[in-house]
């Protein structure tokens, strides 16, 4: 288990944690149990099972990428969160399985390649109950055309990085959501030009 002075860090964790959350009070269940994809420094994930008690979280990551993780929880003793387990979404429907009220997850979508993004879609459409929420935070294009300037240059940093990775334009997410019957229902403007889009599994 790692120091707990060594726990990995996310400045930006911690900057958007408050308003997310103010997102999931009015989306997510009362009750219920919740996937999170990405959950990476376990920021996010222990600061909303604190605020919502009533909900069960499974935090998810990429295979080799839990030790931080899972030393932040434990550190912070939250009962309602389960131990962090793999899930390379490539490789869904393997590992993670079942069914959830509702599904989270925070500035992934732009980090994975759209092989990944088709994925992530697909694997959510299963495992997420009809009616519950697939709520998905980032930044965001529309219609080809970014939402601020600042995104625009984030944008040409990731692909070059990484040719397959960059900001999704909701022209190519509506498509594919609606193929996995995943309808959008709302579209949240956040600070520091992000959105959180909440998905509906019909």
């Amino acid at each position: 288990m790692m120091k707990t002075d060594t726990l990995p860090w996310s400045q930006a964790c911690e900057n958007n944690k408050g308003p997310i959350l103010e997102v999931l009070r009015t989306w997510m269940p009362a009750s219920g149990h919740v996937l999170e994809i990405g959950t990476g420094t376990a920021q996010h994930v222990v600061f909303f099972a604190q605020a919502l008690p009533g909900l069960r979280w499974l935090p998810t990551d990429r295979p080799g990428t839990l030790e931080g993780a899972t030393a932040r929880i434990r550190q912070a003793g939250v009962a309602n969160v389960a131990t962090p387990e793999s899930l390379d979404v490539l490789a869904w429907p393997d590992g993670i399985t079942g069914a959830f009220d509702a599904v989270f997850s925070a500035n992934t979508a732009h980090i994975m390649g759209w092989p990944g993004v088709e994925a992530l879609f697909a694997g959510v459409g299963r495992v997420l109950r009809p009616g519950g929420r697939f709520l998905l935070y980032g930044p965001f294009a529309y219609g080809g055309e970014h939402t601020a300037p600042s995104n625009a240059r984030f944008h040409v940093t990731l692909q070059q990085q990484d040719p397959q990775s960059g900001i999704r334009d909701m022209d190519d997410l509506l498509p594919l959501a609606g193929r996995h019957r995943l309808r959008l229902t709302e579209d949240v403007a956040m600070p520091a030009n992000n959105r959180t889009l909440v998905w509906t599994r019909d």
